[in-house]
């Protein structure tokens, strides 16, 4: 009879819509007037506010307008406004595959961007074929601010610089385009550098932060609020792991978690999680061979909880590809085991720091 597998902790499936990114219309949106027809537009009362009060939460924002591309850009640098937009869409198609677009080039799900327009035909039509993202009337602009899914329970410093961080992501993604060469090389010529670390109490907002926004590459869809992981970091029955990576180019931030709890025979990780913008640089493997060779020091039995979303089969492949088994499957969760005969080395194109015990 196999051994039931360990209880998690009280971390729970969210459901909650928490929204990464907003896109915005242009005309009678976020200036007043028709740019085609009168170019002195001008500026919605308290847009700007909004835009930055947005961009400070970490929340991204982009545009799908139907518009003349040079001129709406052209309007949106006299305002100051153009470097808060990431990958704007503007042009005469339907704004469906506008957003589409700007949900696949920052790689995050339609169910975490909501869309503002003043046309009930647009948002509708939105709607109809995108119905995973939140349409929002340009006459509740107002109210926006205080949607509960405009707000995150915590303003970390990575959310504040989140903006900057994708803006060196384009950097990165337009180097590697260019790079005549293996990805390989191209990965070791921009010296990423890799720490693995055991979270610290000043840690835990952004820890909570990542629970609550990853879904691609997160083995279970676990939520953790911030005390509860205070609760786990300070227990010698668990491991609560982060991760942070920087290269040539700037910090990623903060952008791997992982929980193990601890028995005395067995270790079960009960999550591990990458933020999607590392989901080309092999980081989740690399930390899952540290955790692994964690457990062989040890002499103990390595085991894994994943539960399918839909969207996380990444991280069903990761752990098959670093020598996992499924072992049981209870209702959705599945419980992998790894022999730990074999464990991938770090690759060589990272430097990879373990600090204090880590």
């Amino acid at each position: 009879m196999s051994e039931p597998t360990t209880a998690r902790p009280s971390g729970k499936r969210d459901e909650n819509r928490s929204v990464k990114c907003v896109v915005w219309d242009l005309d009678n949106t976020l200036w007043n007037g028709v740019l085609l027809e009168d170019d002195r537009v001008s500026l919605r009362d308290n847009v700007v506010a909004i835009i930055r009060t947005l961009d400070n939460r970490g929340i991204l924002q982009s545009i799908a307008s139907k518009n003349d591309y040079i001129r709406a850009m052209l309007k949106l640098c006299e305002f100051g406004l153009h470097e808060y937009f990431l990958y704007p869409q503007i042009g005469w198609g339907s704004k469906v595959p506008f957003i589409r677009t700007i949900a696949q080039a920052i790689n995050i799900g339609l169910d975490t961007i909501a869309f503002i327009d003043d046309q009930p035909f647009e948002r509708e039509e939105v709607s109809f074929s995108l119905p995973e993202v939140l349409c929002i009337d340009t006459a509740d602009l107002d109210q926006l601010l205080d949607m509960p899914e405009m707000k995150p329970r915590f303003i970390t410093e990575d959310s504040k610089m989140r903006r900057l961080m994708y803006i060196s992501d384009m950097i990165r993604n337009k180097a590697e385009e260019e790079f005549v060469g293996p990805k390989e090389a191209f990965l070791a010529s921009v010296n990423m550098v890799l720490t693995i670390f055991p979270a610290k109490e000043e840690d835990l907002r952004r820890a909570e932060e990542l629970t609550v926004r990853t879904n691609q590459l997160n083995t279970t869809g676990y939520t953790y609020s911030y005390d509860e992981l205070n609760d786990l970091r300070q227990s010698e029955q668990y491991k609560l792991l982060m991760a942070r990576l920087e290269d040539k180019y700037g910090r990623y931030g903060n952008i791997g978690l992982a929980l193990v709890q601890c028995k005395e025979a067995v270790w079960t990780l009960k999550l591990l999680l990458m933020s999607c913008r590392v989901m080309s640089r092999g980081v989740g493997s690399i930390m899952l061979s540290h955790i692994m060779k964690l457990a062989k020091d040890k002499k103990v039995r390595l085991r894994a909880e994943f539960v399918p979303n839909g969207r996380n089969r990444m991280m069903d492949i990761t752990y098959r590809l670093a020598g996992f088994y499924e072992r049981e499957k209870i209702g959705d969760l599945i419980v992998f085991e790894n022999e730990l005969a074999k464990i991938q080395s770090f690759p060589d194109y990272v430097k990879v720091q373990i600090l204090n015990g880590g």
